[in-house]
């Protein structure tokens, strides 16, 4: 799992955990040139910095900062330097199989096939500043597996919708959203993965991350580290270690635990606790 990076070459992005993703970065484009080639997954890209020509399908055009590109399944591209002037972007690639499920879910295609988006380019800053968090949170030590993959489920149907304002997952009943808090709240110490709140709840993971959010004013992984630091709080104010805390509220570590308690308490654990 991790970056794989040396200060000249392409950074790789990928974990077993999430095996339908994987992201690329590439900090000067200058040096690296491309063949024609397609890839067998859907391939989307955020341009961070300079210009370059991008041929893809039949098109050929003028991509720079600020720009998204996408890349259908075995879609033949070739993105690269113009001029040898500087350029940088960050590509991500995903299952065509599991973007197809997410939009079956939003109400497009049969779930089994990828349906192609007519986009090939766009300059949306929502949409970059999306990819960009995404790769930040993906890449992120720190961010567990629900957290990543719910970034990923609100990014990726942010795609569809921006490309297909029809597509999007129908209404459900509020009790199943609450469902899916209650669900949080019993298991929220264990590793919860978004399957597991969608089938405790009965709602598709795209309806889920944005009805969820609109409900309860954070998303199902904010939801659930809200729960485990009010558990925390609870465990320092019986006296009990930090460090031991930290490792019972399901922290990769203490410093980990520290950062985000600071941050939503205002407060470090130890300034909370008080004198041993």
């Amino acid at each position: 799992m991790g970056m794989h990076k040396h200060p000249s070459s392409p950074q790789f992005w990928r974990d077993r955990a999430l095996p339908f993703i994987e992201a690329r970065a590439i900090d000067d484009g200058r040096k690296i040139c491309y063949d024609r080639h397609s890839h067998e997954t859907f391939s989307i890209g955020a341009i961070t910095g300079g210009h370059s020509t991008c041929l893809n399908g039949h098109v050929r055009e003028l991509v720079g900062k600020g720009d998204i590109v996408i890349m259908n399944p075995e879609e033949v591209h070739a993105c690269n330097p113009l001029d040898d002037a500087p350029w940088s972007y960050r590509m991500l690639y995903v299952d065509p199989q599991w973007l197809a499920r997410l939009q079956h879910e939003m109400g497009v295609g049969d779930g089994k096939d990828f349906t192609p988006l007519s986009t090939r380019s766009l300059r949306d800053p929502d949409l970059h500043a999306g990819l960009n968090r995404l790769y930040a949170i993906l890449t992120d030590r720190d961010a567990n597996l629900l957290q990543k993959e719910s970034v990923a489920v609100d990014f990726f149907s942010e795609v569809q919708r921006r490309v297909d304002p029809a597509a999007e997952c129908s209404d459900d009943a509020g009790s199943k959203l609450q469902r899916a808090a209650e669900y949080i709240d019993g298991n929220f110490l264990l590793t919860l993965k978004l399957e597991d709140i969608c089938v405790a709840a009965g709602l598709s993971p795209s309806y889920l991350i944005r009805a969820f959010k609109e409900r309860y004013g954070m998303t199902p992984h904010a939801y659930q580290i809200n729960r485990r630091i009010q558990y925390g709080r609870a465990q320092l104010r019986r006296g009990n270690p930090i460090a031991d805390v930290a490792i019972e509220t399901g922290f990769a570590d203490q410093a980990h635990f520290q950062r985000t308690f600071k941050r939503m308490v205002a407060a470090t654990p130890a300034q909370y606790r008080g004198p041993a």
